[in-house]
């Protein structure tokens, strides 16, 4: 099962070199046991842009979806045999990273 675990961030800002350190070392740990899928950084939501193209015309509007002092900072994308066991690397992934995670299957 490929599981998403969403790095939530509450304006903390980019992580720092001890941060970096541990995320490249839990990388690593997922590349090694084939788990790893896919992961990446976003930047902050102030520059980002809304498209709703469900009418007549697109309608383009600046700013995140959604007002919050919480936002998605990054994520990785990984395999596991369970929840429990994506749980389980997400724990680790939040000690990495010093963030607050979310864990959800992919349908």
């Amino acid at each position: 099962m490929q599981f998403l675990i969403s790095v939530i961030d509450d304006g903390a800002g980019r992580a720092t070199a001890t941060e970096d350190a541990a995320i490249d070392a839990f990388n690593t740990k997922l590349q090694q046991s084939g788990q790893w899928v896919f992961a990446g950084g976003l930047g902050a939501p102030g520059p980002a842009s809304v498209i709703d193209n469900r009418g007549d015309s697109p309608i383009v509007t600046d700013g995140p979806f959604v007002e919050s002092k919480e936002y998605l900072a990054g994520f990785w994308i990984i395999t596991a045999d369970s929840h429990d066991e994506a749980v389980a690397l997400a724990t680790e992934a939040s000690k990495a990273c010093h963030r607050k995670i979310e864990v959800r299957p992919f349908l």
